[in-house]
């Protein structure tokens, strides 16, 4: 949709036409404190809570990887899961939660045009990756037989996910957001959402590992018992 009038919205294309549109009456700082204060105290709490209800001692790059998965949940679940419902009343909200995703959308106007990838994406997102990455911090902490089969499924996910968003707007030419910007385009478009390339990769590596390993001592076993019965 194109006007020929200014915009009166600060999305790109710059043509693009939001009925009902309500510019955010919070600032960007108090939206972005809001997001890193609850992201930093749900950290904090899990470090403590990794470091005192664990069936058995966890180490520190352990306990940071449920932190993630913690804040992941809380991320997908709340954040993402506000988006899935009321996409289609974000232009002209004023709840905290619709003002930040209208914040974001600076750098990826999709959020605001009902686009069909991003709703299915997020709902996927919401409803999947959320609450397993929750259940990823209970299966450690309670050292479950699945935690790295977990670890490995969500952190795929979350990878596949991410990359279809990338390439999405990338075939797009780039027109949701403005290209080069250094809050909108590097930090939100670029840098929050390779977050989830460079972390869920690590994890996926150390799912294998662990998973190979495994494998690995059941083989040998099998060995050595088909060696003895022979």
């Amino acid at each position: 949709m194109a006007t020929d009038a200014d915009p009166l919205h600060p999305y790109w294309p710059r043509h693009l036409r939001l009925d009902n549109f309500v510019p955010n009456d919070y600032p960007t700082w108090h939206l972005l404190a809001g997001l890193f204060s609850a992201s930093g105290i749900l950290v904090m709490t899990t470090w403590l809570l990794s470091g005192h209800a664990a069936v058995i001692p966890l180490g520190t790059w352990r306990r940071l990887s449920l932190c993630w998965f913690a804040v992941c949940g809380f991320i997908h679940m709340v954040i993402e899961g506000w988006f899935s419902l009321y996409h289609e009343d974000l232009v002209g909200d004023q709840a905290f939660l619709s003002q930040l995703w209208k914040e974001y959308a600076k750098g990826d106007s999709r959020y605001l045009l009902n686009d069909n990838f991003m709703i299915s994406m997020e709902t996927i997102t919401a409803c999947l990756w959320g609450p397993f990455s929750i259940w990823v911090v209970v299966a450690f902490l309670r050292q479950q037989p699945l935690r790295f089969v977990l670890q490995l499924v969500v952190s795929v996910g979350q990878i596949y996910g991410d990359v279809l968003y990338f390439l999405t707007e990338y075939q797009n030419g780039f027109q949701h957001g403005e290209l080069g910007h250094p809050l909108y385009f590097w930090f939100y478009f670029v840098f929050m959402n390779a977050l989830w390339l460079v972390l869920p990769g690590i994890l996926v590596l150390d799912s294998v590992k662990q998973l190979t390993r495994a494998q690995t001592l059941l083989d040998n076993k099998t060995t050595k018992a088909k060696g003895k019965q022979s």
